[in-house]
């Protein structure tokens, strides 16, 4: 049986309408097809069960991103998530191979991966998902101006490990 759509819910079409963006910021996130679809599947629960709280937001996809970044924050606090350590990652970047394009897509989610998770969500969320810096800053939590910071902190590590650059220690993100 179908639950019933609690009366201050969002229109369902809405939700359906934001599972793309939803889904290629999950597999992101978690680097596993599976652990993202639950991943998104425990953000849309969740919204669903607390659609209470969503009267009064103004954007349904700041809000779901925030459901998802918080799911996913409080996942790695728990230790469910696999992690790698940025010393076991190689020191060098590899040749470029026959199949340029696809070994580059490749070697950014390396690189991304690399990346700092507060510098690499902010990263993802304007640059993947093309939100605007105060979307951002409202779906994590966070003054709009250390998105600035950890967008411009992240951009910088991410071409350096493109280019192969080696990196020094990223130190704390703001």
């Amino acid at each position: 049986m179908a639950a019933a759509r609690p009366p201050t819910a969002p229109d369902p079409a809405e939700l359906l309408a934001s599972l793309p963006r939803l889904r290629r910021y999950a597999r992101v996130l978690r680097r596993n097809r599976e652990d993202a679809d639950d991943l998104v599947q425990d953000t849309l629960e969740r919204a669903w069960t607390r659609a209470g709280l969503w009267q009064g937001v103004g954007d349904m996809r700041g809000w779901l991103f925030s459901i998802m970044h918080n799911l996913h924050v409080d996942a790695l606090r728990r230790g469910r998530l696999d992690t790698v350590d940025l010393d076991e990652l190689p020191a060098e970047v590899p040749v470029a191979p026959a199949q340029p394009l696809r070994l580059a897509l490749r070697d950014l989610d390396a690189a991304l991966a690399a990346l700092p998770a507060e510098q690499r969500d902010v990263l993802l969320l304007t640059a993947l998902d093309g939100m605007a810096y105060a979307e951002v800053a409202q779906a994590l939590g966070v003054p709009i101006g250390t998105v600035m910071s950890r967008l411009s902190r992240g951009r910088e590590r991410l071409r350096g490990l493109m280019d192969g650059a080696a990196i020094r220690s990223p130190g704390p993100s703001f």
